[in-house]
C-alpha cells in the first residue's frame, strides 16, 4: 500500500510540473480536485454556552477528492470549535458511538486532573458506546485544542480546536480571525502506521533516503561520510517518522488541491490562530510575502516579534496577526522532512488563489543533531573556522547539510511555466552550507584527534576521518567513554563516544538507548531543521517574551535532568531509558514547589514534550519574562530548561507528543503531592 501511496505522490509532483498548474490554477487540476470559486470558503462548525455535547464517531472524509474512514466528532474531521469564555463553568458531554475506549484530553486548560482526560492517569475512560460528562471552570483565555488519548485516535481524527475569549479586553487588536488547525491526515489506520514502524523500524516510510544515483550527481553525502553514517546505523535522512509518502498534510480538514479558503477586507488585521494538531508532523508556517507577528504561544500572549516563517512542534500553538493587501495569499503549511505541504488561501473575495511555493530541498543531519557540538571549544587558533556555529553569536550559521535534490523538487518548475516569479529561500540554505563547507576546508583535522585531514575539503557537518569504533548501534551492557579529545590551548577534553553513560548516570542501560549525546546545547536560539541561514525572518524560542511578568518568579529550589532516549532501529522510545510500559515510578513533585527541569534530547529526532496540567517558563534569558508553554521542542542533540511551579495537586501524563514516540513508550506520570518530592 505504500507503494502505491507513493507513485500517487510522485506523479502528482510530475503532473503538476507537466502542466504548470500545480496548486495554483484551478483549470489543470483533476475533476475531483477542481476547488468551488477558487477555493472552499468554510467556516469550522462551532458550538459553545455552558453545556455542550461531543459525540465520537466513525465518519468518512474526503482530503483531495479522495474518501477514506476516519473517527471524528460531531460528524467532522476536525472536531467543531470549542468557544468558551473566560470564568465561565462549563459541562461537556461527551458520547462514544464506538465499539471500543474513548477520551477526550483539553490540551493546555488547567483543570482538576480527574476532568484531564487521560486514560489509566486521570479517568478510567470513556467506556464503549457510553457518555463521560467533563465539567470544570474556565479560568484562563487563549487558543488550546482537544483530542483524544486512547490507542491512535488523535491519528483517526479525533482532535478539534479551542478558542477561550478573555473576561477583560484582548491586549491582542485584531479586526477578524480565523482558526487554522493543521493536521496529517492518512488513510492508513494509525494501529497500522504504528505496526509498520516497530516491524520495519523507523525508517520505513522515508522515501527520501540517501541513494547512490545521488551521489553519482554529486547530491547527499560524499562516500566518506556515508561510512560513517553506516557505522553508526543511523540515517541522516531520517527527519519524520511518517512522511507525505503516506500523509496528506491538511488545513481545516482540506488537502491542498482542496484549498480551505479565509476571505478578509484588504487592510485589516487578521488574527490567525494556528494550531498543531497532528500526530507526528512538525510544520514550518509562512505566508509568502505577508510577514507574521506573532502575538501569543500555547495561548499566553507574548510581546509581539514580526517574522517571515515559524516551525510549529506538534501540539503547539500560535497566533499570529497579519494585515494583508488587496490580493490572494497562501498559506503554507511545510512539513519539516520537505515531504509535503499544506495550503490554505487568504484572500479578499472568493475565487481567487495565489502561487504555491515549491518543496524546498530536506535537510540532512549532522553531528551537532548527533550531540556532538564543538562550536564551543578553543581549538587552538586552527584556521577555516569562519562560519562555524558559535555559541550567543549573533546570527549563528548553521552547520546542516542539505540535499538539493531535483527529484523532490519537481514542483519547482511551475514557475517557470506559470510566469510566476520563482522565491530565492528554497536555495538559500544550499548556500549557506557551500559556504560553511568552504569555511571549513582548511581546519586541521588531525589536530583534534580526528585523523589525517581529508585530501578533499569534507561537506559542512562532516565525520570523515573520526574514529566512531565506540559509536555504534550495539547496546553493551554498559557505558564505556572512549579516549578523550584534546582541543588546542584550552586543555579541555571531550569524548565521542555515543555510548558513554557517564553523560547520563541515570539512564537505564538498555537496548532501547541506541545514543548518549556527547555534547548536547541549548538551541533554544535557533530555527528549527532546515531554517539555518535563510534570508528571511525566522522565529526561535529565544524571540518569545512573556507579554506579562509571569505570576511566580521564585529561584527553582531543585534542578531535575531528564534525558530523551530511543532507538531508532527497534523503535523504542523512553525517558532516561524507561518506557511507560515498564515498572516505572512516578516523578514525584512537592505540591506548589519551584523546580527546573532540563530536556536533554540523546535522539536525532525532535521531541514535543508536552506536561499535563501546568504551565512552565522556559529558561531563555528573559528572567520574569520567560515565555509559558505547555508544550516544548526539544532539538536533536539539543537541551531545553523550564522552570515549573507544580501546584496543581494530583496524577498527571508527562510524554513526547509524537504520537508514535509516545505509544512506543515516551511517557511517563509526573505526580504532584504535599508530601513527595522535596527541595534540595
Amino acid at each position: 500500500m505504500i507503494d502505491n501511496v507513493a507513485l500517487e505522490r510522485r506523479a502528482f509532483l510530475r503532473a503538476a510540473a507537466l502542466t504548470g498548474a500545480g496548486f495554483g490554477v484551478a483549470g489543470a487540476m483533476p475533476a475531483w480536485a477542481q476547488p468551488v470559486s477558487g477555493g472552499l470558503v468554510r467556516p469550522l462548525p462551532t458550538v459553545s454556552g455552558n453545556d455542550i455535547a461531543l459525540t465520537i464517531g466513525k465518519v468518512a472524509v474526503r482530503v483531495d477528492g479522495k474518501v477514506s474512514r476516519a473517527v471524528g466528532i460531531n460528524g467532522t474531521v476536525p472536531g467543531p470549535l470549542v468557544r468558551l469564555k473566560e470564568g465561565q463553568k462549563v459541562r461537556l458531554r461527551v458520547q462514544s458511538t464506538l465499539d471500543e475506549e474513548s477520551s477526550i484530553h483539553w490540551h493546555g486548560l488547567l483543570v482538576p486532573f480527574a476532568m484531564d482526560g487521560v486514560p489509566g492517569i486521570s479517568f478510567p475512560g470513556i467506556m464503549p458506546r457510553s457518555t463521560f460528562d467533563y465539567e470544570f471552570e474556565v479560568n484562563q483565555s487563549g487558543t488550546y485544542w482537544y483530542h483524544s488519548h486512547s490507542a491512535y485516535q488523535e491519528e483517526d481524527g479525533v482532535y478539534g480546536p479551542i478558542v477561550i475569549d478573555p473576561a477583560g479586553p484582548d491586549p491582542v487588536a485584531f479586526d477578524r480571525e480565523h482558526v487554522l488547525v493543521l493536521s496529517d491526515h492518512s488513510p492508513m489506520a494509525g494501529a497500522t502506521i504504528y505496526k509498520k514502524l516497530k516491524q520495519m523500524g523507523g525508517g520505513y516510510f522515508n522515501m527520501q533516503r540517501l541513494t547512490l544515483s545521488g551521489q553519482l550527481a554529486g547530491r547527499d553525502l560524499p562516500a566518506s561520510e556515508r561510512r560513517e553514517w553506516a557505522k553508526m546505523r543511523m540515517d541522516p535522512a531520517d527527519i519524520a517518522d511518517v512522511t507525505g509518502s503516506t500523509y496528506n498534510f491538511t488545513v481545516n480538514g482540506f488537502g491542498p488541491f482542496d484549498n480551505w479558503t479565509g476571505l478578509f477586507r484588504p487592510g485589516e488585521r487578521v488574527r490567525l490562530r494556528i494550531i498543531n494538531a497532528a500526530a507526528q508532523s512538525n510544520f514550518n508556517v509562512r505566508i509568502p510575502d505577508l510577514p507574521m507577528t506573532v502575538v501569543q504561544a500555547d495561548g499566553q500572549n507574548v510581546r509581539p516579534v514580526t517574522v517571515d516563517e515559524l516551525q510549529i512542534g506538534v501540539a503547539e500553538t500560535y497566533d499570529v496577526v497579519v494585515t494583508p493587501g488587496d490580493r490572494a495569499y497562501s498559506f503554507v503549511s511545510e512539513s519539516i522532512d520537505r515531504s509535503g505541504l499544506g495550503r490554505a488561501t487568504l484572500a479578499p473575495r472568493e475565487g481567487m488563489s495565489a502561487p504555491v511555493p515549491p518543496l524546498r530541498p530536506r535537510p540532512v543531519l549532522t553531528m551537532k543533531d548527533m550531540g556532538m557540538d564543538m562550536s564551543g571549544m578553543n581549538h587552538g587558533g586552527m584556521a577555516g573556522m569562519a562560519g562555524m556555529d558559535m555559541p550567543n553569536a549573533p546570527n549563528p550559521a548553521a552547520v546542516r547539510g542539505v540535499d538539493p535534490s531535483a527529484e523532490q523538487n519537481a514542483s519547482r518548475n511551475l514557475w517557470k511555466l506559470t510566469g510566476w516569479k520563482e522565491p530565492t529561500d528554497h536555495g538559500t540554505i544550499k548556500s549557506a552550507a557551500v559556504a560553511a563547507s568552504a569555511a571549513m576546508a582548511g581546519m586541521d583535522h588531525a589536530a583534534m584527534g580526528h585523523g589525517t585531514a581529508a585530501a578533499t575539503p569534507a561537506p559542512t557537518g562532516s565525520m570523515a576521518g573520526m574514529d566512531h569504533s565506540a559509536m555504534t548501534g550495539a547496546a553493551p551492557t554498559g557505558g564505556t567513554a572512549a579516549a578523550p579529545m584534546g582541543h588546542g590551548a584550552s586543555g579541555g577534553s571531550m569524548s565521542h563516544s555515543m555510548r558513554d553513560f557517564s553523560n547520563a548516570p541515570q539512564v537505564d542501560k538498555n537496548p532501547g538507548v541506541q545514543t548518549i549525546s556527547p555534547n548536547p546545547v541549548d538551541r533554544t536560539g535557533e530555527p528549527g531543521a532546515g531554517l539555518e541561514g535563510l534570508d528571511h525572518r525566522v522565529l526561535t524560542y529565544r524571540d518569545l517574551v512573556s507579554l506579562n511578568r509571569n505570576p511566580d518568579v521564585r529561584a527553582p529550589t531543585r534542578s531535575l535532568d531528564i534525558h530523551l532516549t530511543g532507538n531508532m532501529e527497534r523503535y523504542m522510545w523512553s525517558f532516561d531509558g524507561v518506557k511507560m510500559s515498564e515498572p516505572a515510578e512516578p516523578i514525584p513533585f512537592r505540591l506548589n514547589e519551584r523546580v527546573r527541569v532540563t530536556l536533554i534530547n540523546d535522539t536525532m529526532m525532535p521531541h514535543p514534550i508536552h506536561l499535563h496540567g501546568h504551565f512552565f517558563e522556559l529558561v531563555t534569558g528573559h528572567g520574569a519574562y520567560g515565555p509559558r508553554k505547555h508544550t516544548v521542542n526539544v532539538a536533536p542533540g539539543g537541551k531545553v530548561s523550564f522552570d515549573v511551579t507544580a501546584d496543581a495537586q494530583g496524577d498527571w501524563a508527562f510524554h513526547c507528543h509524537n504520537l508514535y514516540h509516545m505509544t512506543a513508550g515516551m511517557m511517563r506520570v509526573v505526580t504532584v503531592r504535599p508530601d513527595q518530592g522535596g527541595n534540595q
